[in-house]
């Protein structure tokens, strides 16, 4: 994370900038504000409700959009295994693509699913096909 003060005076506006988007459990946020003198100084202290009351009004109108990290894993098993590999698949989640058999008429699929889930999935696909599956890349 960083903040800037870009020319006021230091702590006075990146800070609290910074402090609103914490506030707002953000993450992955570019937040400007840009402030126009009008003749009255404000001072340290009203700098930073400015800055910072102004950065929290423009945080809690945008829209906001939570991404969540995925991962494809491809794999190949006997045809028998199909039904385990796309029960395993929508048990986590996971959306399937790419199937086709190869010339030993084996499934090949890709499953797409959350990160935090690969792991787990993998180790289900394994237990439900026996061992009787290869991850490939």
């Amino acid at each position: 994370e960083r903040c800037s003060d870009d020319g006021e005076p230091t702590g006075t506006a990146g800070v609290p900038i910074l402090g609103a988007i914490k506030g707002e459990e953000l993450a992955d946020v570019l937040c400007i504000v840009v402030r126009y003198f009008g003749g009255v100084k404000l001072g340290a202290g009203g700098l930073i409700r400015a800055y910072g009351s102004t950065a929290r009004l423009v945080l809690r109108s945008a829209p906001t959009q939570t991404h969540i990290p995925k991962s494809t894993i491809r794999l190949s098993t006997r045809t028998a295994n199909s039904g385990a590999v796309y029960a395993a698949a929508a048990k986590f989640g996971g959306v399937t693509s790419g199937e086709c058999y190869n010339d030993r008429g084996e499934l090949e699929v890709s499953i797409t699913c959350d990160l935090e889930d690969e792991n787990s999935l993998k180790e289900d696909i394994v237990d439900a096909t026996r061992g009787g599956v290869l991850f490939v890349q």
